[in-house]
């Protein structure tokens, strides 16, 4: 797999450069090198990769259950055997730690198999009885048609491939379009494993674009049943707009703010570690990384002794040395508003407990304590390297602290108590809460999405079969059946 054979568009099964004639440099976030430079696709070709998707689609909704498998296992293992070089890719792209690029692969590959093993659920029919005599009622479950994905640059392949794999495996047709920062791993590399493993053209495209070419084209074009995206709240708040005015379904997965509540009686330590990975891992630049630190105030002192110490100790620089935790963030200006985040609190006076430097795009870890739960900095999902430690002077004081936020997407408790944090757990307005575990927790086969404003409907298998079917009634009036009039 080479650059020069992915940084085009995908469509219709061919490799195209964009007809723009305006050029995307995808750059480094770490040394600002150009990875490569790519033709930005125009709006008709857009438009077109839709009408392609649904002529495509036709033909795959009627696709066999073992073709379909076939197709899904082969980009499987495209994926697979080009590890190496796929990290390498994350390492430069999208400034993803050699860590953070494997775990990303293996979550794509869990999708990939899951999708496989969903792929059954087709067609299948269930029979209803009915009240009037002679009448067999007949539920079928269908594809739906054509979906548009739209995926962020934080975690491009595997919030990609959770919408791709099981839309492909029940029958649909996807036209997609990755952040084009991260536009290789986010979708180009998808693109080359379904070519790779002989999937019908037309069924998958992958576009490399901006907003500037294609405008709404994403989300108002007549033909796609159901968007998926993945981003921040306020664009979902206006994907969700204009696909409620043209009667589409959507898959939203927003932002979030993460509350990591440790109760009185936790074992600290365990918290700590557990709080360290949550904030930092991919340098926080993730939707369910914690965001709040909240700790009862009986073990507050420790927890925040031992938190400062751990963050002062983890490697920050290069993504591509094997011992660094911490890279870049994904570009300069998001950086810009990091840091930007951190000089307000400063002025508003958050108490600092460790301040990190910045080289370049690298942010090293930054710890406030004692913020206000009603603070700037409390209220902000924050994606990036700076924790927020908040007081709590009671367990109940702790749940309303992490209730009190638009969000409601991924969630901690730590105790132990286990029955006690269950009903916490049950008790905090959160799609997930995870019990003496941290906030960033992705398994493809059980339900992921959030509450509130971060989001709408679930991800994963098999919850998202019912997110990317429809359902028809067929009734079979076996016996003559006599009308009143």
């Amino acid at each position: 797999m080479r650059i020069e054979e992915i940084n085009k568009s995908y469509i219709n099964g061919e490799w195209v450069d964009g007809e723009s004639g305006n050029f995307y440099d995808i750059r480094d976030p770490y040394d600002d090198s150009v990875v490569t430079s790519v033709n930005l696709a125009k709006a008709g070709q857009l438009e077109g990769a839709f009408q392609i998707a649904e002529k495509a689609q036709k033909e795959w909704a009627q696709s066999s259950v073992e073709e379909r498998r076939r197709v899904l296992q082969g980009a499987y293992d495209y994926l697979n055997e080009n590890r190496e070089g796929i990290v390498q890719l994350m390492n430069r792209e999208s400034g993803s730690t050699i860590l953070k690029a494997n775990l990303e692969i293996d979550l794509s590959l869990a999708e990939l198999k899951e999708a496989i093993g969903s792929a059954d659920e087709l067609y299948k029919v269930k029979e209803l009885s009915s009240g009037i005599e002679g009448k067999v009622n007949k539920v079928h479950r269908l594809p739906l048609g054509v979906i548009s994905c739209i995926s962020p640059f934080n975690f491009p392949m595997n919030l990609s491939m959770r919408t791709i794999a099981p839309a492909l495996a029940l029958g649909n047709a996807v036209v997609h379009k990755p952040d084009v920062q991260v536009g290789l791993s986010g979708g180009q590399i998808i693109a080359k494993a379904f070519e790779y493993a002989g999937l019908p053209k037309g069924v998958f495209q992958s576009i490399l674009t901006d907003i500037n070419e294609v405008g709404d084209g994403m989300i108002d074009n007549p033909i796609p049943r159901l968007i998926s995206f993945t981003g921040s709240t306020p664009v979902g708040r206006h994907i969700g707009k204009v696909a409620g005015e043209n009667l589409k379904k959507v898959a939203l997965e927003l932002g979030g703010n993460s509350p990591f509540v440790v109760l009185g009686d936790a074992v600290v330590d365990r918290a700590v570690d557990a709080a360290i990975f949550g904030k930092f891992v991919h340098n926080g630049q993730i939707c369910m990384a914690t965001n709040r630190i909240i700790v009862h105030e009986d073990i507050y002192d420790e927890f925040v002794e031992n938190f400062v110490t751990k963050a002062k100790g983890l490697q920050t620089g290069d993504p591509k040395k094997p011992e660094t935790v911490i890279g870049p963030i994904i570009n300069k200006a998001q950086a810009d508003k990091i840091m930007g985040l951190a000089e307000e609190a400063k002025k508003d006076g958050l108490r600092v407990a460790l301040d990190g430097g910045r080289n370049g795009n690298v942010i090293s870890p930054i710890v406030f304590t004692d913020v206000p739960n009603d603070s700037k900095l409390a209220q902000s999902e924050i994606f990036g390297p700076i924790a927020t430690i908040i007081r709590a002077k009671s367990d109940d004081e702790a749940l309303s602290f992490a209730n009190d936020t638009e969000y409601g997407l991924s969630s901690t408790v730590f105790t132990s108590d286990l029955e006690k944090g269950q009903r916490f757990a049950l008790q905090v307005d959160a799609g997930m809460t995870h019990v003496n575990d941290q906030t960033v927790n992705n398994e493809a086969h059980v339900a992921f999405g959030g509450n509130k404003a971060s989001g709408l409907g679930r991800f994963s298998h098999p919850w998202i079969v019912e997110e990317f079917t429809t359902t028809k009634w067929v009734s079979v009036q076996e016996e003559y059946r006599e009308f009143p009039f």
